[in-house]
């Protein structure tokens, strides 16, 4: 949901604990765009359109090169190599009543192509109209009164800006949201004191109250043990822990080239999208056997996030919020706190997003990289039987890159993380606030009606919702073509002829994935082991070349396939989806996601039903959350974390860590 904007501003610059690593500022065809490049679209505004043009920017982001240029570029880099044309793909609103897509060549200031958008659905919410649509309620005289009525003070009041979705709404409607309020006065806590039984409703591209309703009076919560503040609490207090220091002597082991990161056997670059958030690319891992690297993962990153409340009161049933397109994962980034969000050892990076005017803002602190070990073991064993007992254990150290995004009331730690084992790990920790609903209840002996939640403290509901991150994970696994293998593990009765006392075994079944239908798979509908391999290259006693993906949390949509909110969510009927690669099928949830109908989805591409055998392939792999809150997740929740391995799979001869050695 929505975000308080006021200190999201930021800027991509490196802060470093330690002067060991490697720094320059070379360019990269995927690097994202730089505050010269920022003003470079606005100088093609200005000279594209009149000065008495009304533009408000919505996106602003990198027009990706062509796949087959980005990867000439790599193999044949040389200082002098030229680098495939900048370009930024830019949504703009012009004049609060039309959106257009335009093309910017950043080089020449030049706008490429102006094309008029005309389907359903509005692109993303600008902080700027966001902070204008929340103060519209104060100075709304029917809403003073609701105020004056619950003896509620105007000056205790924040409010926050609601997408209102689709409900089988014909004809293109307006850019409406809802603004709904909380309540201060002795917390910061706001989430834990809303003001039930108002609803305001507002037009976005005129700027003001269309709708208003009060429907009676809802008790607001109690502030009192609402405030998460460490200065704020009181004895008494839990026994606490010594401190936990992160050194490391020789400092990092890793360099930093501009906006590309090498530790260990690993060599990627990192971007950054005021929609996505962090975008890895051109992940590759150096094979000792072999002695040269070897292409694993293109470009992966968030593509969509589905909250969906289910709470149906007046109030609450549009809560169904994409938190990618409509607000943006990116746009709500959190600057990392040293030495808490990050350990001691851990270096800082920053990152831009433009304001509605174009303008670069900056946030520090937006990437946090570090290597971790926490006394996991990388591989072991100890040999008892030899003459000489043998132990042989290595540590497993890996390296993080973190970014927190506080999408209102919801905090969502993303870690990438690379292993020297070949593995990447992938992982969401959910922590934050609840969104609290208001009640007459004071203890569940009172429920007797339909609650939509649970209660966690006086006059107050935690509703029930859930929490769906679809990745879009475009796999290279040793090259462009791929396949997709369901091996599927079955039970097998032992025949009565045979001589082992045995009666059942389990075995694997290959199905090579044909099209996108024989790719969608619902996780715990069935076992199966889910690897995606590079048909064309073989290991030497003949297995062909693979990654597997280990799933984590599994759920799936509960809500009907006829509902309107899961229409416009049918990305996630499926756990797995796979297509083929598409460099315009970025966003599961389509381009335009406020008030979509969901006539642009992944799931109404994969309609086509196209051929991913042997094909440049895209992988679609969606994490669930079903979240039923309790009591401990009140004033402020402890992280739930879940996430997804891609681990190779015969991609190496073998054990690629055999020789793994830690200074």
């Amino acid at each position: 949901m929505s975000k308080n904007p006021t200190f999201l501003f930021f800027f991509f610059f490196f802060f470093f604990f330690s002067s060991t690593i490697s720094i320059t500022l070379s360019s990269h065809p995927l690097d994202p765009l730089s505050p010269a490049e920022f003003t470079s679209v606005q100088a093609a505004f200005r000279s594209h359109y009149s000065n008495h043009t009304s533009v408000a920017f919505h996106y602003i982001g990198l027009k990706e090169p062509p796949k087959s240029a980005v990867l000439s570029w790599l193999h044949h880099h040389t200082p002098s190599s030229a680098a495939p044309p900048r370009r930024a793909f830019i949504i703009a609103r012009v004049n609060h009543t039309t959106t257009h897509e335009l093309t910017v060549d950043l080089t020449q200031s030049t706008i490429l192509s102006d094309q008029l958008y005309t389907g359903s659905g509005y692109p993303l919410f600008t902080f700027e109209e966001q902070i204008a649509a929340n103060a519209l309620p104060l100075g709304h005289a029917p809403f003073l009164e609701s105020l004056r009525r619950r003896g509620l003070h105007g000056a205790e009041i924040l409010c926050q800006t609601y997408g209102i979705g689709w409900f089988g709404e014909q004809g293109k409607g307006s850019r409406i949201v809802r603004v709904m309020c909380n309540y201060l006065d002795g917390t910061v806590n706001l989430f834990m004191r809303p003001v039930e039984g108002i609803a305001v409703t507002v037009d976005l591209d005129r700027m003001e109250i269309v709708g208003y309703r009060d429907r009676g009076i809802v008790p607001v919560p109690k502030a009192d043990g609402t405030d998460y503040r460490g200065s704020k609490q009181r004895p008494p207090f839990g026994p606490g822990v010594n401190a936990i220091n992160v050194v490391q002597p020789n400092g990092p082991s890793f360099e930093i080239d501009g906006h590309r990161i090498r530790w260990a056997n690993w060599d990627y670059h990192l971007g950054f999208d005021m929609r996505a958030g962090p975008i890895i690319s051109t992940a590759s891992i150096f094979d000792v056997d072999k002695q040269t690297f070897r292409r694993v993962l293109y470009r992966g990153f968030l593509s969509e996030l589905f909250v969906p409340y289910m709470d149906l009161t007046e109030e609450w049933y549009y809560r169904t919020f994409f938190d990618a397109g409509e607000f943006g994962y990116g746009l709500c980034t959190s600057s990392l706190l040293p030495g808490a969000d990050c350990p001691d050892n851990a270096v800082f990076m920053e990152a831009y997003f433009p304001d509605k005017d174009g303008n670069p803002q900056q946030l520090p602190n937006a990437f946090c990289i570090f290597e971790r070990y926490a006394g996991d073991v990388l591989w072991r064993h100890t040999e008892a039987a030899t003459p000489e007992v043998v132990t042989e254990v290595r540590r497993d150290v890996s390296l993080v890159v973190r970014m927190v995004s506080t999408v209102g009331n919801y905090d969502y730690i993303n870690d990438w993380e690379f292993k020297q084992s070949g593995s990447i790990k992938v992982t969401v920790g959910l922590t934050g606030l609840l969104e609290a609903r208001g009640a007459d209840y004071t203890h569940v002996d009172q429920i007797h009606d339909e609650s939509y939640g649970q209660i966690l403290a006086e006059n107050t509901i935690g509703s029930n919702h859930d929490h769906f991150l679809t990745y879009h994970l475009d796999l290279d696994v040793d090259g462009d073509n791929n396949s997709f293998l369901k091996s599927k593990l079955k039970t097998v009765r032992v025949p009565n002829r045979t001589t082992s006392p045995r009666k059942s075994y389990w075995r694997v079944f290959v199905e090579t994935a044909k099209t996108e239908s024989d790719a969608k798979i619902k996780l715990g509908s069935e076992q199966v082991d889910l690897i995606f391999v590079n048909p064309n290259k073989k290991t030497k006693v003949g297995n062909p070349v693979g990654y597997r993906l280990i799933p984590g949390s599994v759920a799936g949509p509960l809500l009907s396939a006829d509902d309107y909110v899961q229409i416009r969510a049918a990305f996630t009927e499926y756990n797995v989806w796979v297509t083929p690669y598409n460099e315009s099928e970025k966003w599961a949830g389509g381009v335009y996601v406020d008030r979509s109908r969901g006539d642009d989805t992944l799931a109404t591409w994969t309609m086509q039903d196209r051929e991913i055998e042997d094909r440049d392939i895209v992988v679609w792999y969606t994490l669930g959350f079903h979240h039923v809150p309790c009591q401990e997740d009140f004033p402020v929740m402890p992280t739930l974390s879940s996430g997804f391995e891609l681990r190779p799979a015969n991609f190496f001869e073998r054990n690629p860590v055999l020789k793994a050695y830690i200074s």
